[in-house]
């Protein structure tokens, strides 16, 4: 599709490290007409240092969106990257999920209105993630299926995403059997489609919140496709602190709850962000 811009939503805590590997990516991106906009949810000085330093570089249009923590606020944080973005497609990832050069492409070349479009990732050993360095970034050689093995890369039934030719990618999206839940990872949405559901529900902590988000742009009529085969992110390994169990069962509660009463509108997402 031409003459769309993007806008690429980025959440990060305390990871500067990897987030700075993630930014590298974008700066090698075929698609060029976009901007980043990093929800930040409470990190400190480190991390808004990495961020100064790669705009500084590569001249990549970044905005720093910030609040101070105070515990699990993403939802809150990706609402305000929602607001704060200045174009009409937006795709979301995480600052720990490293793009192909040709994520953004795509995802641009697959957009239609009325959908929203899935894809995955793959999730590295703390081993592969160290061992992947702004070189192996820039010349793609992270994406190469020998030396992601070479380094430490499981060969499994979810890491062999990475090894078809990429001519086989619609084929093998149309025999995906993973449903088509929205993963904040790797998906991409039309910004009037999150106005009109009125974003993510800041009730919503740690346990499937964008899927919650998918569940209620389903119901507004929004079609779900897989591009699992067409856009790959590579998931740096990190510790997950802030898993809650109680709290992923009564997000799942909710979510299914909005799924059976076709609700559309959240009372608590857009409309609670200040300014």
């Amino acid at each position: 599709m031409s003459q769309v811009r993007v806008s690429v939503i980025l959440t990060t805590y305390q990871s500067p490290a990897w987030l700075e590997k993630v930014l590298w990516g974008y700066s090698v991106q075929t698609f060029r007409d976009f901007e980043i906009v990093v929800a930040d949810d409470g990190s400190g000085a480190e991390t808004r240092d990495v961020i100064d330093a790669v705009r500084d570089e590569t001249g990549m249009e970044i905005q720093h969106i910030w609040h101070a923590d105070d515990g699990f606020r993403k939802c809150e944080i990706l609402n305000k990257g929602i607001i704060s973005s200045r174009a009409d497609y937006l795709v979301f990832s995480d600052g720990d999920c490293i793009p192909r050069n040709d994520f953004l492409a795509e995802h641009v070349r697959h957009a239609r209105q009325g959908t929203f479009l899935t894809g995955s990732y793959v999730r590295l050993p703390m081993t592969t993630s160290e061992r992947i360095t702004k070189d192996e970034i820039l010349s793609g050689r992270c994406f190469d299926w020998g030396w992601l093995v070479a380094n430490g890369l499981p060969v499994t039934r979810k890491t062999r995403k990475l090894k078809p030719h990429k001519r086989w990618a619609w084929v093998l999206n149309q025999l995906a059997v993973a449903r088509t839940n929205f993963k904040g990872g790797n998906s991409s949405v039309w910004k009037e489609d999150v106005l009109a559901i009125n974003g993510f529900d800041q009730r919503m902590q740690w346990g499937g919140l964008d899927r919650e988000f998918g569940v209620r742009l389903k119901n507004y009529g929004v079609k779900a496709r897989h591009i699992r085969y067409d856009t790959h992110v590579l998931h740096l390994d990190h510790g997950r602190g802030y898993r809650d169990v109680e709290q992923a069962k009564a997000n799942k509660m909710l979510r299914e709850q909005n799924r059976k009463e076709g609700v559309i509108r959240t009372g608590h997402g857009l409309n609670l962000v200040d300014g």
